[in-house]
């Protein structure tokens, strides 16, 4: 393993790199993110529960439709207990609306809490004092800030080909001449820059103190490709899943 290392520099890199992530403690603080980040997601199931509720209570039409479209989809017997979680939503949006809200807010401040300690951990930047209502304020603001991003970025996904499309107008180079693989291609690259500005954002703001980019931008690169994978195997998933009566 020595001459390995000796040899090839990439490889001394990437266990130094390992024995330093296990030094500063990254999996404990991964664990606390992850558990922090499936507690948050009860909240915003909630949230989208609400929003689902006052879609269809504006738009009557629409619910007509979802019954209507529902019946033909399942069983007769799953569709008489599918029904009254529709009306359930409805009625009692306002009030799901509020607690999902209230919880997304309490574990999202603790979820970017766990990101910038461990962030600021891998940078060797020493534990801050006690939380502050300042602390806690610039978190609830760099929350906000990163869901936006966040959603931004998974829109840029979703989208595919017509972005592909519409970038490439803007530049000046008609649609029609270009196949779909280059559309696609295009799409993606616009995806993952924004996944790596992102990416750079997290790991040079998050922190306590600011942190220069040299150095964060090759770490975000190889960030944004993992993400960009797991966001168009997730689409690929759920386009899937969606197709079913269950979906």
């Amino acid at each position: 393993m020595i001459e390995l290392r000796a040899r090839h520099g990439w490889v001394d890199h990437l266990l130094r790199a390992g024995a330093r992530y296990h030094e500063r403690r990254g999996n404990h603080f991964a664990a606390a993110i992850t558990f922090f980040s499936v507690l948050n997601a009860i909240p915003l199931l909630m949230i989208a529960y609400a929003t689902a509720g006052y879609v269809l209570a504006g738009n009557p039409a629409l619910l007509d439709a979802l019954d209507a479209a529902t019946a033909r989809a399942v069983p007769p017997e799953l569709a008489e207990r599918i029904e009254p979680v529709v009306a359930a939503a409805v009625e009692q949006r306002g009030a799901v609306a509020g607690t999902g809200l209230v919880a997304a807010l309490w574990a999202g401040t603790w979820w970017m809490f766990n990101i910038r300690e461990a962030i600021s951990a891998q940078w060797e930047i020493p534990p801050r004092s006690p939380l502050s209502p300042r602390r806690l304020l610039s978190d609830v603001v760099a929350l906000a800030g990163l869901w936006a991003a966040v959603l931004g970025s998974l829109a840029v996904s979703a989208v595919g080909t017509r972005l592909g499309r519409v970038v490439l107008d803007a530049l000046g180079w008609p649609g029609a001449d270009w196949s779909p693989l280059t559309r696609v291609v295009a799409a993606l690259l616009v995806s993952l820059a924004a996944d790596w500005l992102i990416l750079v954002w997290m790991l040079t703001r998050l922190p306590r103190t600011r942190r220069r980019i040299h150095g964060a931008g090759r770490v975000a690169l190889l960030g944004a490709v993992g993400l960009e994978a797991l966001k168009q195997g997730l689409a690929i998933y759920l386009g899937r899943v969606t197709g079913t009566p269950g979906g």
